[in-house]
């Protein structure tokens, strides 16, 4: 090798190792949090092993080559009912910190987590979107801009007549149902949709009872007043804590012996009669794509905010046995679940 040679292979090695150096230094590890409404590993009824939520998230994300403990670090966390305790959870999450959180919870709740940690990005489950463009979480569903986005449960106003309607067939003789809302005070609990559950409840035929429980320590009374009005169901509108009280919601149904239609399977699975909404094991599922898309780079603001394309009717034919209802056959073929 010449002089001339020599220094210039010099030169390139001097100058090429600080960027393999620096081409050597191991990535950040993203670091993001789900947290829960309830337990983490809430169970879906079907084949055993039961699954819950967590599993199906992580089990989306592996998908997608995001592997917990590996590429990734994931914060599993749940305010067991009181979603009160969110915006605190949050501020203690955005202070480890994290790069990205996915939450379950209202707008309201959201609007607290989105104070709590600034301009960290935030993925949602189950928000209604008719108040996600209201309260300015969105400029709009499909461009939301900012720093939410992620998947709604679909407005209630949707999705209302249809649970009514179920619930007629399932008992056809149901003329006075109680319907059981959060407070009626409150701008994003059960005010809004009262006059909608009215209208439907009367294309129905069907004399709707407003009962109003603003809080959790008003569940028994609500329920010996739907038996003392001498009610045919009840039907469980919004309400902020309900999903904290499912044990509790149930065992005070079963305990009047009436039957109850619920919002979400959870309840049903738990002992309750009756449940259609939104899949929300296909919304678990659904999530990861909007994280992967962010960790890589996406902003949030440009993602669409989806709704639900999958729902289900779940129905406990235990429950109904014990209160002594027959329900249509041609119902439980409609069924997506029946609990034997």
């Amino acid at each position: 090798m010449n002089r001339r040679m020599f220094l210039g292979a010099l030169a390139g090695g001097l100058l090429g190792a600080p960027l393999a150096a620096e081409a050597q230094q191991p990535r950040k590890t993203p670091r993001i949090a789900i947290v829960f409404a309830n337990a983490p590993e809430a169970s879906l009824a079907g084949p055993t092993p039961k699954i819950g939520y967590a599993t199906i998230f992580l089990d989306a994300m592996r998908v997608l080559g995001w592997v917990d403990g590996q590429n990734i670090t994931i914060e599993r966390r749940s305010v067991e009912g009181h979603p009160e305790r969110l915006a605190g959870l949050a501020e203690e999450l955005a202070k480890r910190p994290v790069d990205l959180i996915v939450v379950v919870g209202t707008p309201p709740q959201i609007i607290g987590v989105k104070q709590a940690i600034g301009s960290i990005p935030i993925v949602i489950l189950g928000a209604d979107p008719i108040w996600l463009v209201r309260v300015g979480l969105a400029k709009s569903m499909a461009r939301p801009g900012g720093t939410v986005t992620g998947l709604t449960y679909l407005a209630d106003p949707e999705i209302l007549a249809k649970r009514l309607q179920l619930l007629k067939e399932a008992i056809p003789k149901a003329a006075r149902v109680a319907y059981l809302t959060g407070d009626l005070k409150a701008e994003f609990d059960g005010r809004p949709l009262l006059p909608i559950a009215e209208a439907a409840a009367r294309g129905l035929s069907v004399t709707l009872l407003p009962i109003e429980v603003a809080a959790p320590e008003q569940l028994d009374r609500a329920f010996v007043s739907s038996r003392e009005k001498r009610v045919d169901a009840v039907f469980m509108g919004p309400g902020w804590f309900f999903h904290g009280q499912i044990p509790r919601i149930v065992n005070l149904a079963a305990r009047e012996q009436l039957p109850t239609f619920y919002r979400d399977r959870l309840f049903v699975e738990g002992g309750g009669l009756m449940s259609y909404g939104a899949d929300w094991a296909d919304l678990f599922r659904r999530a990861p794509l909007y994280v992967d898309k962010i960790l890589k780079g996406a902003k949030p603001g440009d993602l669409p905010i989806e709704q639900p394309t999958k729902f289900e009717l779940v129905i406990n034919v235990k429950t109904a046995k014990v209160l002594g209802l027959t329900i249509p056959p041609s119902l439980l073929l409609r069924a997506d679940q029946v609990i034997e």
